[in-house]
């Protein structure tokens, strides 16, 4: 079944020759670059476009059409090569298309040679735009997947090529441009599916649908992917002169410059940033993530394989037990203990496979943990030490991190994007907790959240303490992450028991005063962010931001609510549950510190609250699920090290650099 993606998703392959098939509502130019580790190109020798259509592994059309097929072999491409990017531009001069926003969005399918869908992406949104890069197909450890990418331009080919470090970039637009005229471009037709993009020859020999025979004038190749190149996106090297070489189904076209030849020997292990982006800190978010999936699925094939291996274990112990007459003697010892052998040997193989992912993905969290930058660096990396006053809001925030039990040592980052798009509720509730995990997370949390904790599962003072820590920091991440003066922090606390947590806030001048008890201070704080929220959305509305009153803070703001349901009464839980619907919207998040059973005597009108919001943990707990498998990872929240000041440091910066700017 085609997987039909999202701007920035990725989808694995699962073969190296492939199709790609493009719809347009008018016609297009297609073209192939072919990028090197980082995406640049490193001549014009690394484009496949109407005026030279055949490269080594690419040949894509020679005329402008409404439809095109465009043949992929990846495993001919040179070692070289690790993205495969696929452009449409729009011809001048043919039809009334201008730009992309005038027509129906493009279509983009990445097919078998049979026709099998693999993936699928249609370019919405697009506008302004007369040049763009639909999807890449990039290696990763080994293995080819396709990303969706949808990145336009407005300034046309030459822009795009350009930003793919291309010096050539406007001469070999001009070069497509009059390529495209000579071809007498038009919109033509599909091709049917014996067309001549596919040589005949006979089947392929390895399973799966039938592809054509390579060329006899041209060397073998490997069918495996060559290892990943990983080469740090600022070090280039420089290309030998270029040499022909054989082209996918045929032999040199002479009027076709030379294919892009191999680099040197890069050096091996891997490096932060090895991932798309259009910036170093969206490549970290992205590499982040595809460390991530790699673990999910590193994990499934493990989980499933050892699954495999317990299953035909009881079908081999059954059938050797099947006959009362076989179960007793040396035959079904030797049958019982074969059996356990082929189990022992197929878990085994699974673990290796395993342990060999998992060592890569180690090396990878090596050496992208200390490249991070502070929105999404734990709070001991040192980054944090040199950190001033933001200049923009980053892309996301690290909430904390993320592991599995076969791999307690390899911790993802959780990342979440900024703005918030949902509250969250910092889960403080002893009954919550059947203090899963294994014994490992114990340690960790004894190790890193305080020496309160036991071997048994904290008390309820010990996690209030624990869930009012995390807030803190959490608040004071999103604050020095945000320029100054840009983002606040409002706290409700009708007992006043949070007062001794909130001291960093408090002493460094962030939060101006201390939280009013009681009710009253409840229905202040609700009144006063629910005004906010209803202004900034008719303004927004009506366009008119400028017409705000002057008391309005259009500054972000987080509201920490603690003690929950303490103070809160019918008109007031209203206001709570309006300001997490409609708050994200207009900068307004909801940090929940509370205990749902406490909650309970409001009945299930709380129930949609409690959904709404992300719920997250003061210590290790097995409740987040990923969206590929459902595997229950653990959670660990994102804390300073025990007896660190780096928080309150922090938050002196945050307060010096909102002095400076009101001076």
């Amino acid at each position: 079944m085609t997987a039909e993606l999202v701007r920035g998703q990725n989808h694995p392959l699962d073969r190296t020759r492939v199709e790609i098939r493009i719809t347009a509502g008018g016609p297009v130019v297609a073209a192939v670059t072919l990028g090197d580790a980082d995406g640049r190109l490193p001549g014009t020798d690394a484009v496949a476009h109407p005026g030279a259509p055949r490269r080594t592994g690419i040949e894509v059309p020679r005329q402008a059409a409404a439809a095109h097929r465009l043949a992929v072999d990846l495993g001919a491409l040179p070692d070289a090569v690790h993205r495969v990017s696929v452009l449409l531009a729009l011809p001048t001069g043919i039809g009334a298309l201008t730009t992309f926003g005038a027509a129906a969005p493009p279509s983009v399918q990445v097919t078998g040679l049979d026709g099998t869908g693999l993936a699928g992406y249609t370019l919405n949104g697009l506008g302004a735009e007369s040049a763009v890069v639909a999807v890449e197909l990039y290696r990763r450890a080994g293995a080819w997947k396709v990303r969706a990418v949808g990145q336009g331009y407005a300034d046309g080919l030459a822009a795009l090529l350009r930003d793919q470090g291309l010096p050539q970039a406007a001469e070999l637009a001009a070069e497509i441009e009059e390529a495209v005229g000579r071809g007498h471009a038009r919109a033509v037709p599909a091709p049917a599916p014996a067309a001549a993009h596919r040589p005949d020859g006979p089947a392929h020999p390895a399973p799966g649908p039938a592809a054509p025979a390579p060329d006899p004038a041209a060397p073998p190749t490997s069918p495996a992917a060559a290892p990943v190149d990983y080469r740090h996106p600022e070090r280039r090297s420089t290309p030998a002169p270029a040499v022909p070489q054989p082209s996918v189904g045929g032999p040199v076209d002479p009027a076709a410059p030379a294919s892009p030849p191999s680099s040197p020997p890069a050096p091996s292990g891997p490096v932060a940033g090895d991932a798309a982006g259009w910036s170093m800190e969206e490549r970290l978010y992205n590499q982040v993530w595809g460390m991530f999936e790699d673990l999910t699925r590193s994990v499934a094939a493990y989980r499933s394989a050892s699954d495999f291996a317990e299953s035909r274990l009881e079908q081999e112990l059954d059938a050797a037990l099947s006959d009362p007459r076989d179960r007793l003697g040396t035959a079904a010892d030797a049958a019982r203990a074969a059996a356990r052998d082929r189990h022992a040997a197929l878990v085994t193989q699974a673990r290796a496979a395993l342990d060999r992912d998992l060592a890569q993905l180690a090396a990878e969290s090596e050496v992208v943990e200390p490249a991070l930058p502070p929105a999404f660096a734990r709070w001991d990396s040192p980054v944090w030490q040199a950190h001033r006053s933001a200049q923009q809001r980053p892309m996301a925030l690290r909430l904390g991190d993320l592991h599995l039990p076969e791999v307690l040592d390899l911790r993802i980052p959780m990342l979440v994007r900024l703005p918030l798009e949902r509250g969250l509720w910092i889960d403080c509730g002893p009954d919550a907790y059947a203090w899963r995990g294994p014994d490992p997370d114990r340690a960790y949390a004894r190790r890193e959240l305080g020496s309160a904790l036991t071997d048994g599962p904290p008390d309820e003072a010990e996690l209030r303490r624990l869930s009012l820590e995390t807030a803190v920091a959490l608040a004071a991440r999103l604050l020095a992450v945000h320029p100054a003066g840009e983002f606040a922090v409002q706290v409700i606390d009708p007992g006043g028991t949070a007062l001794p947590a909130l001291a960093p806030l408090l002493e460094t001048g962030v939060l101006p005063a201390a939280p009013v008890p009681g009710a009253a201070g409840v229905a202040a704080v609700l009144e006063g962010l629910t005004r906010r929220v209803d202004l900034v959305q008719m303004a927004v509305r009506s366009r008119a931001a400028d017409a705000l009153p002057p008391d309005v803070d259009t500054a972000g703001q987080l509201l920490i609510v603690h003690d929950f349901p303490h103070g809160f009464d019918d008109r007031a839980l209203t206001r709570l549950r309006y300001l997490a619907d409609e708050g994200p919207a207009v900068g307004v998040h909801l940090l929940m510190v509370a205990d749902r059973a406490r909650a309970r005597e409001y009945g299930p009108v709380l129930d949609p609250l409690w959904r709404s919001l992300l719920r997250i943990t003061p210590v290790p707990d097995a409740h987040l699920a990923d969206p590929w498998v459902g595997h229950a990872w653990t959670y660990e929240p994102s804390l300073a090290p025990r007896g660190s000041q780096v928080v309150r440091q922090v938050l002196g910066r945050v307060a010096e650099a909102r002095r400076e700017r009101r001076s």
